[in-house]
């Protein structure tokens, strides 16, 4: 879970060549990865966050 201040400090790091490379050897711990983008002023917690997923349609259980 990360915390941007603005979309274009996201995409910046999205596109970095470490996030790059983690994202090519992340099959090794994970079997699938997800995504969800949400304004808010600060990080919510694990629960919040799985919750955010579920709404989202992007997890499923």
């Amino acid at each position: 879970m990360t915390l941007w201040n603005n979309e274009e400090e996201l995409k910046s790091f999205a596109s970095s060549g470490p996030h790059l490379q983690a994202m090519k050897t992340s099959s090794r711990i994970a079997k699938e990865i997800r995504t969800i983008t949400i304004d808010a002023e600060t990080l919510p917690s694990w629960a919040e966050a799985m919750e955010l997923l579920k709404q989202a349609n992007t997890i499923h259980y």
